[in-house]
């Protein structure tokens, strides 16, 4: 049986998720899509709305958040799934599991890797995070739930921005820019979202090119943010100075924060695992999403490497090109990362 694609739905409270899940049930795009809600309480109302108007086979879970407690439930219920298509008792195509607002997806992601049994029935697609325009600045500076979803998108949908002004969206495209250069952002209006880019996405395949956008590395380049690297440490959590509507990030240290490494020489094979596996082990917990592509020695395919938390994979990719520049591009976003102890650790692995 082929793989059976996932996508995970997250975003802080009110962000707008089950209007774009009820959009993505009620188009006519002929899949058939099996979900997995998750929402506090017993009562779950999201699954009242979605299941008046249509079809789909839903298993709503009640006990609790996905990220904690709820860990071992969306095991089964993905378990449970896979066997009932096999039994031929359900027929679907795809499965999306829809958060809750307070989730970290991180955990949720684990699941496709940890289990054996998951990770022979799944293909985990992408984690798409909506971001809601309004509140989001208040949100992201008071919230870590909301900087780790977005830490850990894959695609960013920008919600509610006809409530706010052109310059407040632009500021938060900017900031959202700076906490995940990775993920591509696009307005959604209503959960008016062309299915191309929900589905299918390859958020999670080690062999996609590594999309960081080029004009964060000219940003990053030009002024230098080691102005910002002092630690936040508990203060994070509590509601910080009202920033609402004045975007720039250089207001606001986000404890979410990517950056980029680049190298021109090759990597050391051994020493690159080695100090790689001792960073995961100290500062996994921080470490929302890193990836690269490697110029390793002793091969002349590119290496494509990523990881979740401790979860770290890697793969050969396509050869270097004749004329191609072989160089080393790696993009870590994670909660106060030590840049400094990383970059100093992955130029000692350069050959």
């Amino acid at each position: 049986m082929a793989l059976i694609p996932a996508t995970i739905l997250t975003g802080f409270l009110g962000s707008g998720k089950t209007t774009l899940l009820k959009r993505i049930l009620t188009e006519a795009h002929g899949q058939k899509i099996a979900v997995i809600e998750n929402e506090f309480g017993e009562e779950n109302i999201d699954s009242d709305i979605l299941v008046t108007e249509s079809k789909e086979q839903i298993i709503q879970m009640s006990n609790g958040c996905v990220c904690c407690t709820i860990r071992e439930d969306l095991r089964e219920a993905l378990q449970l799934l896979a066997a009932k298509k096999r039994q031929g008792l359900l027929d679907f195509d795809r499965v999306v599991i829809e958060t809750t607002g307070l989730a970290d997806p991180g955990p949720v992601a684990q699941t496709f890797f940890m289990d054996d049994e998951i990770a022979e029935s799944y293909l985990l697609d992408s984690i798409l995070t909506l971001v809601d325009a309004k509140h989001a600045p208040q949100q992201l500076n008071d919230r870590q739930e909301a900087r780790r979803q977005v830490g850990f998108a894959d695609q960013i949908f920008i919600s509610k921005s006809e409530l706010v002004s052109a310059e407040e969206t632009e500021a938060l495209i900017h900031r959202l820019k700076h906490m995940n250069p990775r993920a591509p952002q696009q307005k959604a209006h209503f959960g008016d979202v062309p299915l191309k880019d929900i589905f299918d996405l390859r958020g999670f395949n080690l062999n996609a090119k590594l999309d960081i956008d080029p004009d964060f590395l000219k940003e990053e380049e030009a002024h230098d943010h080691h102005d910002h690297d002092h630690a936040h440490g508990e203060a994070c959590d509590h509601p910080s100075h009202k920033h609402e509507g004045h975007g720039h990030h250089h207001h606001i240290d986000d404890d979410v924060k990517s950056f980029v490494y680049k190298a021109d020489r090759a990597f050391d094979p051994a020493k690159l695992e080695d100090f790689l596996g001792a960073i995961v082990n100290i500062y996994g917990p921080r470490m929302l999403r890193y990836k690269g592509v490697l110029h390793m020695k002793g091969t002349e395919r590119k290496v494509i490497f990523q990881g979740v938390h401790q979860l770290m994979g890697s793969d050969l990719g396509p050869e270097w090109g004749k004329d191609e520049n072989r160089q080393s591009r790696m993009v870590f976003i994670g909660i106060e990362l030590p840049r400094e102890i990383l970059e100093q650790g992955l130029e000692q692995c350069l050959v």
